[in-house]
């Protein structure tokens, strides 16, 4: 019973429509959702003012700013399409951690699975070639290639609008 209480509780639903944002960069990271609808990039700003995006979140992704709750957030994540988010607050969420075994699995799985994505970035961005990079976005977001601009894939993928479609035809013909 207490259970079904915390859950009804603890969430709200949030909408956003396109190019709104879930959180800016350096903003304390006080709410974590998980989108039921839509598609969320999140992106950090070079050096030269150049938005470089980092993840992307789909249907059944977990969206935070930080591993931690009431931190700065190390990016900003951006609605790509019109989303709608069930979200809570983080701090209350994490305070149930090791608490209730069903916020536990799931806080635990969700972390894995965006460490994993990160981790698998770092070596395609540094191991390799355009069309395994690209491979490797086809794996890890499945679904994903026709639902938003393909200059934010070429950019997640540290590449140029051209190289992401010669690298498609490459990956086309290579599957014959």
């Amino acid at each position: 019973m207490q259970r079904h209480k915390l859950n009804e509780s603890l969430h709200n639903t949030l909408f956003l429509e396109s190019g709104e944002y879930f959180l800016k960069y350096g903003r304390l990271c006080t709410r974590i959702g998980k989108i039921s609808k839509g598609v969320m990039r999140g992106f950090i700003v070079d050096e030269e003012g150049e938005e470089v995006t980092t993840h992307f979140y789909q249907e059944g992704d977990m969206v935070i700013g930080s591993f931690m709750p009431k931190i700065q957030a190390t990016m900003s994540i951006q609605a790509m399409i019109d989303c709608e988010i069930s979200i809570a607050n983080y701090a209350e969420v994490m305070s149930w951690v090791n608490k209730d075994r069903d916020i536990t699995d799931i806080i635990t799985r969700e972390f894995q699975k965006l460490n994993n994505q990160l981790q698998a970035r770092l070596v395609s961005l540094l191991n390799l070639d355009s069309v395994e990079k690209y491979e490797c976005f086809l794996k890890d977001y499945p679904g994903l290639l026709n639902r938003i601009p393909h200059y934010y894939i070429a950019n997640y993928l540290g590449i140029t609008p051209t190289q992401l479609s010669r690298a498609r035809k490459q990956f086309l013909n290579k599957r014959g």
